[in-house]
């Protein structure tokens, strides 16, 4: 991995992860800000399948097996080569959110989608993981209030999906309690920045 730290940014949506990841970005040096799925040509072509609103039709598991093709490429062309010369990878979203999508929202199952995942990283796995926790309620009334905030397919869910996916996430905070780190997200944009920051900064141990 070089010298490079990995660091991911997990949330429900509308939580306000993808703003923070830019505010954190502009205080730290040799950065690199990366998504998933996306990050690079082939994953974001991944992307706009797995996000398009009309793709309602997708199984679960195909839905699954799309994520892990796209984060792997994307580890490969993006991520690795950047730990490899030493930056700090900053990525909004990895292996978590499709344990706690598709393996326990959609119920394609945790264990079985972490296998999915394994084959995909190769056991590769962040130094930390912010993640910021929301009402869904909460989430999505601030996504509905984003004017300019691309609506994809999971953001139609019904509000029960949504919930479910806070559940996933609270259990993977018991799976991995030493890389996963929750901050309350319904504060200020100042307060959660500054919270995220400082958990950062510490795990660089940066001044």
């Amino acid at each position: 991995m070089g010298n490079g730290t990995f660091i991911t940014f997990e949330g429900p949506d509308g939580a306000g992860k993808t703003t923070i990841i830019k505010m954190v970005a502009e205080h730290l040096n040799n950065v690199l800000v990366t998504r998933e799925p996306g990050g690079i040509d082939i994953a974001e072509q991944i992307r706009r399948v797995i996000l398009a609103k009309e793709n309602t039709a997708m199984d679960p598991r195909t839905e699954a097996l799309l994520y892990a093709a796209a984060r792997r490429q994307h580890l490969i062309e993006r991520v690795k080569p950047a730990l490899a010369e030493g930056k700090v990878v900053l990525c909004d979203r990895f292996v978590d959110s499709s344990l706690a999508y598709q393996g326990y929202a959609r119920g394609v199952g945790m264990d079985e989608v972490f296998t999915i995942n394994q084959f995909a990283i190769e056991d590769m796995m962040p130094k930390l993981t912010i993640y910021f926790d929301i009402e869904p309620e909460l989430g999505l009334k601030r996504i509905n209030n984003n004017k300019g905030r691309e609506i994809n397919r999971l953001d139609l869910e019904n509000l029960a999906f949504h919930h479910k996916v806070r559940e996933g996430y609270h259990i993977l905070l018991e799976w991995f309690p030493d890389r996963m780190v929750k901050i309350d997200a319904s504060g200020t944009l100042d307060e959660v920045f500054q919270t995220t920051l400082k958990l950062v900064k510490a795990k660089l141990k940066t001044p």
